[in-house]
This record gives structure tokens, sequence and C-alpha cells, in this order.
């Protein structure tokens, strides 16, 4: 009774397995046929390293443009930040009469810390700029070397 239990068990699993390593072989014979369907580009491989470096010069050029374009708002951003800290703290100014109170002395100091954390949140967004922007580069160089 156990043997032939067992027996039937193995004889299942052994269908499943000729059932899957079926299936895995069709799928790649069907992907295979899908990649070598240009056989133009397997004839004279050079011509499509070509257009792939081509391709990846374009990659960092834009790369390059996005990041000056990033860095541009970065800085109109912060330019922005420092004068509306200036025109509020002039607000504030204007309001207390021109007596050196307690609000000014808060006003100006707090522009003070707002502009500098303008500048240190410019810088650690431009450096991750250009970190992004090296990233893309070193990758787009790499896989230009593995054509070489």
């Amino acid at each position: 009774m156990q043997l032939n239990l067992l027996t039937k068990q193995l004889s299942s699993a052994a269908r499943w397995i000729t059932t899957t390593v079926l299936c895995v072989s069709a799928i790649a014979f069907i992907w295979q046929g899908a990649f070598s369907s240009n056989m133009t580009a397997m004839a004279n491989p050079n011509t499509s390293l070509i257009a792939a470096m081509d391709a990846g010069d374009k990659v960092q050029e834009k790369a390059s443009k996005d990041a000056g374009r990033a860095k541009g708002f970065i800085e109109d951003t912060k330019d922005k930040v420092k004068q509306t800290a200036k025109n509020n703290a002039a607000k504030v100014d204007r309001a207390t009469d021109a007596n050196d109170n307690v609000f000014e002395r808060k006003a100006k100091k707090d522009a003070s810390f707002i502009e500098k954390r303008a500048e240190e949140d410019a810088d650690r967004t431009q450096k991750a700029v250009d970190n992004t922007k090296n990233a893309v580069e070193r990758t787009v160089d790499s896989i230009k070397d593995a054509f070489n």
C-alpha cells in the first residue's frame, strides 16, 4: 500500500516537472525568436554599436542640460527665500516704529537664520544634482565601454 502511494506521488511530481521544463523551454524559444528577428543588425553589429554610442552621448548631453536647469532653479529659489526673509524682517522693523525691541531683534535673527538655511539647503541640493548627473554619466560610460 505504501509503495503504491509513493509511486503515485513520484509519478505526479515527474509530470509536473516535465510540464514545467517544456513550458520554460517553449518560452525560451519564443523569447529568443523575438530578439533574433532583426537579421540586419546581426549581420552588421557595428551599425548598432555606433547608434548606441550616439544615443549614449545624447543621454549625457541631456543630463548635463537638465542639471544646469536644475541648478538655475535652485539658485532662483534660494534668492527668493532670502529676499522674502529680508522683506519680512523689514516689515516687522517698520511696524515697530524703529524702536530696537524684542520683536525687531527676533525678526532680524530669524531672517539671518532663514538666509543661512537657504544657502545650506541650496548647496546640499546642488551637490545631489551633481551626484545624480555624475551617476548617469558613469552609467552611460560603462555601457559604452561594454560595447567597445
